[in-house]
């Protein structure tokens, strides 16, 4: 059964919802968050200076439902900022994220805030269906299976089983308000950094609903996504400051390992598949080019504990993927590799994901 505090007032989850020229979507995402189980929510919906009529819908939901909506209004400032506008005048015991061209499933909220309080943790990660918008049909499913929960600190190595994404998780509040925030925030990728401080931040369990209650929409012709080289130096400007913040707070060996190898994720597998679907790229150039700056700044990338035989028979799954990306990257494969990947995606329609 469900757990829920509209007894005495008290608000259990708070659903951030930021918003930019989303109004064609925005609608269905509202209707999907207001039709939850559990009723002892708010929904922050965070306007980033959209020149759409994203704010009149959202002023039109608050006006329909008092006390259950409100609207934060403000300039233009990004995801990274947006989030946070609503992350700090949020009032729940727990807060998720949620984007405004998604939807989720009626029992979205209720997995959350039900695992947290069973399991103790502070970090509740549910699983997701990517769907594609014009269709509906779904290309994968995923973190939706059954896990066990852990600490951070006792296993860091699990963190890398997680997606990086801020919208299918849930933290207590009171972790996001002690985490450390960037001072410089990259154009993409900003997931990437709330996930590994508020990893950084986690004095309790990591949790899974084993539930896939979110849907996360595609649009057809863009499961590639292209980057830029500018876009690639921002996001090593980013992990180098998260890297930073990781040895401000003494981390233990174990955590460093994590970060390292996720680094090697990052930018190894997904900034290098990214750049591959651009002509006017030196893809064997990028490559070089990244392992130096792992080799200097990240450098347990190479030997993580993470990422062996013995590591991968115990956990499986994810430490699998990892070790082959690995081998198929210290082996130059990645060229081939990447093409033979591009071409499923291209013509089988079949995707990959961590």
């Amino acid at each position: 059964m469900s757990c829920d505090d509209t007894h005495n007032g008290t608000i259990a989850l708070s659903i951030v919802v930021p918003c930019y020229k989303t109004e064609a979507y925005l609608p269905r995402c509202l209707d999907s968050l207001l039709a939850q189980t559990l009723k002892s929510i708010e929904i922050i919906c965070v306007n980033d200076g959209s020149p759409d009529a994203s704010l009149d819908i959202m002023r039109s939901y608050e006006q329909e439902h008092p006390g259950v909506i409100r609207v934060v209004d403000q300039p233009n400032a990004g995801l990274w900022n947006a989030r946070w506008s609503g992350t700090d005048v949020a009032r729940g015991e727990y807060v998720t994220y949620v984007d405004s061209d998604d939807y989720v499933d009626t029992d979205f909220a209720s997995n959350f805030v039900d695992m947290a309080r069973s399991e103790g943790a502070e970090i509740v990660v549910c699983g997701f269906r990517r769907t594609v918008e014009e269709t509906g049909a779904v290309v994968s499913t995923e973190m939706a299976e059954s896990r066990s929960s852990f600490m951070p600190s006792d296993d860091p190595g699990r963190l890398l089983e997680i997606n990086p994404a801020a919208w299918n998780k849930a933290f207590r509040r009171e972790l996001l308000m002690r985490m450390r925030r960037l001072e410089r925030v990259p154009p993409i990728l900003e997931d990437v950094a709330l996930s590994e401080l508020a990893f950084l931040a986690a004095r309790r369990n990591v949790a899974f609903t084993g539930k896939d209650s979110y849907a996360y929409m595609v649009h057809e012709g863009s499961m590639i996504n292209t980057v830029t080289s500018q876009q690639v130096a921002a996001v090593r400007e980013m992990l180098l400051e998260v890297k930073r913040d990781y040895e401000l707070d003494n981390a233990s060996f174990g955590m460093i390992a994590y970060l390292d190898t996720a680094a090697f994720l990052h930018l190894g597998v997904s900034m290098i598949f990214r750049l591959s679907t651009r002509k006017d790229v030196d893809l064997a150039a990028s490559i070089r080019e990244t392992t130096n700056y792992l080799d200097e700044h990240f450098p347990a990338w190479r030997r993580s504990p993470y990422v062996n035989w013995a590591y991968m028979r115990q956990h499986g799954g994810a430490a699998k993927k990892l070790w082959a990306a690995r081998m198929v990257y210290r082996a130059g494969m990645m060229p081939l590799a990447l093409g033979i990947y591009r071409f499923m995606i291209d013509r089988l329609h079949v995707d990959i994901k961590w």
